[in-house]
């Protein structure tokens, strides 16, 4: 009996098929350029801007300080403790994509996600360099690496190293003084952390760019998972008229020519797309919404005389209104309905408690931690005191006077170590740790007292503006 090999299981992972999209022209290819030269724009030039705040402090306009733990961005600076900005700036980018997704699809994804748009510009540098997709199919299929080939593959892959590089070099700007780091790179003085993070910026963006591209969308990126559960029936997205355009089949024309659908099958949908899928076969997880096969049908549509719309943005209800006969609803029943007006207001709701909270918030603040070993110490003279140590918060960009006091049932007084008086100059846009004393008289209520509740209050005395914290005052019975 002869024995026969056994077969390799098949594989469960299949080899990725290169994409090349077509060149497009029309309204939204239009706006992925706008809205890529706005986002890259900002992105690469905010590290560039400045913005006067005074001696003491930092004179540019966006800056994340590490070494201060202080976020400043143009007039606003954040401190460690206030957090809770970018916490509530995070939770409106997340409403923010629920919003937009339960009312037009992916539309992030396909138009200011990062990945797109740098992939945008990574397949712009390819077609400037190897031509449209025809070109760039013939040289990926040419088995030999002539001259040509080497050529126009080192030029493409040079261009996208010094994308990627302006993209790490302008995201460490945002980290330090921009001209000064600038400065350092280039004489080799800068910190070897801002050389690695760059080179790790630089081949992430050359790989996920240039390389991986969709393979991000549809693997790495958790979104396309998540956004089924953001859609409903009245979702505009990119949708294919099925009813109109089948059977679809080449131009025929004459009296003798079959009835056929509006679609001649032309693939001009498939050969735009970015991530290489077929939208007449319908919604599929893959589709990033760019909406780039609707300008490319409409172009075929215009060409051999049919009604645009083939492909459109649209929703399940305008598929079975269309159906029935009737026209589909107005876009902005589907835009203002319970769904997207929660998620409006929301949205608007947490933007109002930051704004709020950021003018309210005051520009002095304090901590205080009473001295627990030993919780009192008795003077010479019988004095009960307690000692703390309290953190002044001054937030503006000059020196100020800082008056400290108590106030309490019980008679108590106030001194501050090294200093005269009860008024401390705290230093600009820093935290000062200044130890304070609180003493009640040898016969006093609160010094014969097991505690005492105390307010202690500091004053800036340049503006009035006033600070307290509540604590205790230990007494000898303790």
């Amino acid at each position: 009996m002869s024995q026969t090999e056994p077969e390799a299981p098949p594989s469960l992972y299949a080899a990725r098929e290169p994409i090349f999209p077509r060149r497009v022209s029309g309204k939204f290819r239009n706006l992925k350029w706008v809205i890529m030269a706005v986002t890259l724009g900002i992105y690469y030039l905010t590290p560039w801007l400045r913005w006067d705040r005074g001696p003491n402090l930092p004179d540019q306009a966006v800056l994340v300080d590490l070494a201060n733990r202080r976020f400043f961005f143009f007039w606003i600076e954040i401190w460690p403790h206030e957090f809770y900005f970018i916490a509530g700036l995070l939770v409106m980018a997340g409403l923010g994509l629920f919003l937009f997704t339960s009312a037009l699809g992916r539309v992030w994804c396909g138009y200011a996600c990062p990945q797109t748009v740098w992939t945008d510009l990574f397949i712009l540098v390819e077609r400037w360099i190897e031509g449209d997709r025809n070109a760039r199919l013939r040289l990926h299929r040419q088995e030999n690496w002539d001259f040509r080939k080497l050529r126009l593959r080192l030029t493409k892959w040079t261009s996208w190293f010094l994308i990627g590089l302006a993209t790490g070099g302008a995201w460490v700007f945002y980290f330090t003084d921009a001209p000064t780091l600038a400065r350092d790179l280039v004489t080799l003085n800068a910190h070897p952390v801002a050389y690695t993070t760059m080179l790790i910026l630089t081949l992430t963006t050359f790989f996920f760019g240039g390389f991986a591209r969709e393979q991000i969308c549809i693997y790495a990126c958790p979104w396309p998972r998540i956004q089924a559960a953001m859609m409903d029936e009245d979702t505009l997205t990119v949708a294919y008229r099925e009813w109109r355009g089948e059977p679809r089949g080449k131009l025929h024309k004459g009296d003798d020519a079959a009835p056929q659908g509006d679609c001649i099958d032309c693939m001009a949908c498939v050969n735009v797309c970015p991530m290489g899928i077929d939208i007449r076969e319908g919604q599929q997880m893959e589709c990033i919404t760019c909406a780039l096969c609707i300008d490319a049908c409409d172009d075929v549509m215009d060409k051999i005389g049919k009604p645009r719309g083939l492909i459109d943005y649209m929703a399940l209800t305008d598929e079975v209104a269309e159906r029935a006969g009737s026209g589909p609803k107005p876009i902005w029943k589907h835009v203002l309905r319970p769904r997207t007006m929660l998620y409006t207001a929301l949205w608007s709701l947490v933007g109002v408690g930051l704004i709020v909270a950021l003018f309210i918030r005051s520009d002095i603040e304090m901590t205080v931690a009473p001295i627990r070993n030993p919780t009192f110490v008795v003077l010479s003279d019988g004095s009960i005191r307690n000692t703390y140590d309290v953190r002044l918060l001054n937030k503006q960009g000059e020196d100020r006077p800082f008056k400290v006091t108590v106030v309490a049932d019980q008679p108590l007084e106030v001194t501050l170590e090294s200093v005269e008086g009860d008024t401390v100059m705290v230093p600009a846009d820093t935290t000062f740790l200044q130890r304070v004393y609180v003493v009640a008289a040898p016969d006093s209520a609160a010094a014969r007292s097991e505690r005492v509740d105390i307010r202690l209050w500091v004053e800036d005395v340049t503006n009035g503006e006033r600070v307290y914290k509540d604590t205790i005052f230990n007494g000898r019975d303790n």
